[in-house]
């Protein structure tokens, strides 16, 4: 009954790594780095909403630092928000398609994720930009997380197996309609 997990070597080759996996394609049960991940990535999208109202609590600030009117940096400020909005909306939807096991939506939230590192690392080390507890060290702390569990050989094989399985799904489908 007991399962013995092989762990994997410390180094490995490449065509190791980009290979078919000989685990089952398909495990019925969802993984856990499946849950945590869909988890982190919806604690992600949550951590949008401080970082909103801390931008909407700075458009004074923002109107004297940069020697604005009220009323445009009110517009800079909405501008904002309203593409943060969108985003917060972009990774409910990818949450919710990682949780159904869709390997593309993993794949842009490991993208976005990584975009999301780089823009912070490239903000501080190059404009001096504040890291901020509220905003800036949660939501790259998520970030973080959400790469190493969804990165995993788990959340990978179980992903590519539920595309496989409704890739047959439609094939068997359309064939059934030929016939």
């Amino acid at each position: 009954m007991h399962r013995e997990v092989r762990k994997r070597p410390a180094v490995e080759p490449t065509s190791a790594l980009f290979s078919r996996d000989g685990a089952d394609p398909s495990p019925q049960k969802r993984p856990g780095s499946i849950i945590s991940g869909s988890t982190l990535v919806l604690l992600r999208a949550l951590s949008a909403v401080p970082w909103m109202i801390s931008l909407f609590t700075s458009r004074g600030s923002i109107a004297e630092e940069y020697g604005i009117s009220v009323g445009d940096a009110n517009i800079v400020v909405g501008i904002g928000i309203g593409f943060e909005g969108v985003w917060m909306l972009m990774l409910l939807v990818l949450c919710w398609l990682v949780w159904r096991g869709g390997d593309r939506a993993r794949m842009l939230v490991l993208f976005g994720a990584t975009l999301s590192i780089l823009s912070t690392a490239v903000t501080y080390f190059a404009a001096g930009a504040q890291l901020a507890v509220k905003t800036t060290l949660l939501t790259l702390a998520l970030d973080i997380l959400i790469l190493l569990a969804l990165s995993s050989r788990d959340a990978r094989t179980w992903s590519r197996g539920k595309r496989r399985d409704r890739r047959r799904r439609r094939r068997a489908a359309a064939a059934a309609l030929r016939s």
